[in-house]
């Protein structure tokens, strides 16, 4: 059961080696982008290739339970699916239900475990495998493994880099979970963090912030929902996206307004609380995406406006 990149990289290891799986569960097609086409989840898109049974129920009633008690499964993997999985599903295996979850449990509980890491520039985490119960990601533990965080890292890298991870883990701790090798750990819910949900509107840049907290945000929201902010161009305020930046600790020495946009050596900075943002991809609404250097040919007025 999943829905993500993150998702089918862990269902291909499980194709891979072998394993007999009965059918995969994803998010029903969504309409997506501004012609609104209807797209696959990438667990879909794997699984249709490998030519596995592909269940996208809106729900887990009774017919959708009913289904899946005749598949007979003996074990539930799910990454990244996005749904709540209900007790009478989770109690259908004779070996349960295993979570991959990308943070070290019980730090990031929740769906957004690897952008809140990186929004909170932690320079740590790694993967959890867990029983699952009715509760969102509070299962005993079956295993973990950590890993660092590259200072650049976004949140899509670290995906990729994560799902790597958590494939090699569930791989080796399947037989051992079978065979009845693994003691399950209980998690100490006095150490337990929440992650927000994020939203599209969550990308909005407030200038007052510290530097590095905006790169932050960045690698956090890349690639989506993407980082912006509004421009008062000719035609009144237009939002502008964000989609490459660099930033410098301090402030220059020539004082700034806060969002204020200025050259800075070669460079073109925008003035943080503490620190300088530094602009190397931008993409105006309406318009394609401009490495910096392209986008002030066009709009000769922007160094000295503001972002708000």
């Amino acid at each position: 059961m999943g829905t993500s990149e993150f998702a089918a990289e862990i269902l291909e290891s499980l194709i891979t080696t072998g394993y007999n799986i009965v059918s995969v569960y994803t998010q029903p097609d969504k309409k997506a982008g501004r012609e609104q086409e209807v797209k696959k989840s990438a667990v879909k898109i794997l699984a249709d290739k490998n030519k596995l049974p592909v269940f996208q129920p809106s729900k887990f009633n009774e017919s959708v339970i009913e289904e899946l008690r005749v598949q007979k499964p003996d074990l539930i993997i799910l990454a990244a699916y996005g749904k709540i999985i209900p007790a009478s599903v989770l109690s259908l295996p004779g070996f349960g239900a295993l979570n991959v979850h990308a943070s070290l449990l019980p730090k990031y509980r929740g769906p957004s475990p690897i952008q809140n890491a990186l929004l909170n520039g932690e320079k740590e985490t790694g993967v959890t495998l867990m029983l699952m119960d009715e509760k969102i990601d509070t299962g005993d533990i079956l295993g973990q493994k950590k890993t660092a965080i590259d200072k650049n890292e976004t949140a899509q890298e670290l995906a990729k880099k994560l799902a790597k991870i958590s494939s090699a883990l569930l791989l080796k701790t399947i037989p051992l979970w079978i065979e009845r090798k693994i003691t399950p750990q209980k998690q100490n819910d006095s150490q337990a963090t929440l992650c927000q949900l994020i939203e599209k509107e969550d990308g909005k840049i407030i200038w007052a912030e510290d530097a590095e907290t905006i790169y932050n945000l960045f690698r956090a929201f890349t690639p989506w929902p993407g980082i912006f902010a509004y421009w008062e161009g000719e035609s009144g305020p237009r939002r502008i996206k964000l989609n490459k930046i660099g930033f410098l600790k301090n402030n220059p020495e020539t004082k700034h307004h806060i969002g204020e946009i200025f050259q800075i050596g070669e460079k073109i900075g925008v003035q943080c609380n503490l620190g300088v943002v530094i602009l190397e991809e931008v993409q105006l609404e309406g318009k394609t995406n401009m490495k910096i250097e392209e986008f002030m040919n066009g709009y000769q007025n922007f160094i000295g406006s503001i972002l708000k």
